[in-house]
C-alpha cells in the first residue's frame, strides 16, 4: 500500500514528521472527504463488521491535512481505473494503459498492489476474444471443455456460442454445465495448455466454482428461442429432473413485467383469482401494478381487498402459486399465443 506522508511542520521548527495510513485509515479518510451523503450509500454495500471497523476508524481521525486527503483520492482513482481497465481486457490491458497514463514505475506499483489480493478468473485471456472466432476455436473440443470454457465466459458471449454449436451438441454442453460443481487448478491449466494460451496469473489454489443450473439458466436466457427450445427437449430426453429444474428458472414469476399488456391479458384469463392473489404477496410494486393496470378497475380492486384480507402467507404457498402462473406463461408461449421477449432476439413481429 503506497505511503501517504504526514508533511505539516512542528512549532519547534523539527524536521517535517512522516505519518503512513493503513487501508482502514485511508477508507476512513475518504468517506469523511467525499461527504455523508455517498458514503451513506457505499455504507449499504457493506456488511456489518466492515461498516463497524470504518465508524471506528472514522470516530478517531483527527484533522488531515489537504495535501494528505488529495492523495488519498488520487490513490484511489488510480486503483479504480486500473480495475476498470483490467475487468475490459486483464492484468496485460491495464498495465500497457497506466503505463501511457502514469509512466511505468507508477503503473507497475498499482498492478501488483491489485494483483496481490486479485484473483484473475480462469480463461481471462479470452475475454477480449470475438465469440465467433472463439467458436472456430473450441467447437471441436469435448463437450466438457467446451461446457468448462463457457461456464467462465459472460453469459452473453456463452450464449452466442452455445446457439452456434452443432445441435447434437448443444444439449450435451448444457447438460454438463448445468451438473458442473467445481473444478480443480490442474484441470484449468490443462485445459488452457490444450488451448495454447496462458493465464496472466492464478493467484489462488484454491478450487474454483463456475456453471451450475444458474449458470446455464443465464446462458439459456439468452440464446434465441429456437436453441433453447431445442437443448431443453434434448435435456428432457436425457434428463428429465434436471431439465424441469432448468425451466423452472428459466422465466421467473417477476419476469412477468417483460410481457405487453396483451399478452399479459392473455395469462390473466387462465389464472385463479387466489393463486393470482397469493402469487403477488412477494412481488414488489412495479409487478403488482403491471397486473392491475391489465384489470377493471373492479377486478383489481377485488384483487387488491384478497390480497389484504388473506394475512401471512408461508414463502412456499407464494412459490407455487407463482410457479403455476409461470407454467401458464410457458404453455401459452410454446403454443405460440403469446411472446416472451429474449435478450439477442429481433423485437420484429410480423
Amino acid at each position: 500500500m503506497a505511503k501517504i506522508v504526514d508533511t505539516s511542520t512542528e512549532h519547534s521548527g523539527k524536521r517535517k514528521s512522516e505519518k503512513v495510513f493503513n487501508g482502514r485509515q485511508k477508507a476512513a479518510i475518504f468517506l469523511v472527504t467525499i461527504g455523508s451523503e455517498i458514503s451513506a450509500e457505499i455504507f449499504k454495500y457493506l456488511r456489518e463488521d466492515e461498516i463497524e471497523t470504518l465508524t471506528f476508524e472514522i470516530a478517531r481521525l483527527e484533522t488531515i491535512d489537504p495535501a494528505q486527503k488529495d492523495a488519498i483520492l488520487q490513490e484511489f482513482q488510480e486503483l479504480m481505473m486500473a480495475n476498470q481497465f483490467i475487468s475490459t481486457g486483464g492484468i496485460d490491458y491495464a498495465r500497457e494503459l497506466l503505463e501511457k497514463a502514469l509512466g511505468n514505475q507508477k503503473a507497475v506499483d498499482i498492478i501488483n498492489r491489485l494483483t496481490s489480493s486479485l484473483q484473475v478468473r480462469p480463461f481471462d485471456f479470452i475475454r477480449r476474444t470475438d465469440p465467433a472466432h472463439l467458436l472456430n476455436f473450441i467447437q471441436q473440443e469435448h463437450p466438457q471443455t467446451i461446457a468448462l470454457i463457457l461456464a467462465y465466459l459472460e453469459p452473453n458471449k456463452a450464449s452466442v456460442i452455445l446457439q452456434n454449436l452443432p445441435h447434437e451438441v448443444q444439449s450435451d454442453v448444457a447438460r454438463r454445465i448445468a451438473t458442473m460443481d467445481r473444478t480443480s487448478p490442474e484441470v484449468l491449466r490443462e485445459v488452457e495448455r490444450v488451448l495454447e494460451k496462458k493465464l496472466s496469473t492464478l493467484s489462488s489454489e484454491d478450487y474454483t466454482a463456475a456453471g451450475g443450473v444458474p449458470s446455464i439458466v443465464e446462458i439459456l436466457n439468452l440464446v434465441d428461442r429456437a436453441s433453447e427450445k431445442q437443448i431443453i427437449e434434448s435435456l428432457e430426453d436425457d434428463d428429465p429432473e434436471l431439465a424441469e429444474e432448468i425451466k423452472k428458472r428459466m422465466f421467473v414469476f417477476e419476469d412477468i413485467v417483460m410481457l405487453d399488456d396483451k399478452a399479459i391479458q392473455k395469462v390473466m384469463r387462465e389464472v385463479d383469482g387466489q393463486e393470482l392473489a397469493k402469487a403477488l404477496k412477494s412481488v414488489d410494486q412495479e409487478v403488482q401494478d403491471k397486473i392491475f393496470r391489465n384489470m377493471s378497475k373492479r377486478a383489481a380492486g377485488m384483487l387488491k381487498e384478497d390480497m389484504e384480507f388473506m394475512g401471512p402467507v408461508r414463502l412456499k404457498d407464494v412459490e407455487e402459486a407463482q410457479q403455476k402462473i409461470v407454467s401458464i406463461i410457458r404453455r401459452l408461449e410454446d403454443a405460440g399465443e403469446i411472446v416472451v421477449a429474449r435478450a439477442g432476439e429481433d423485437e420484429l413481429v410480423v
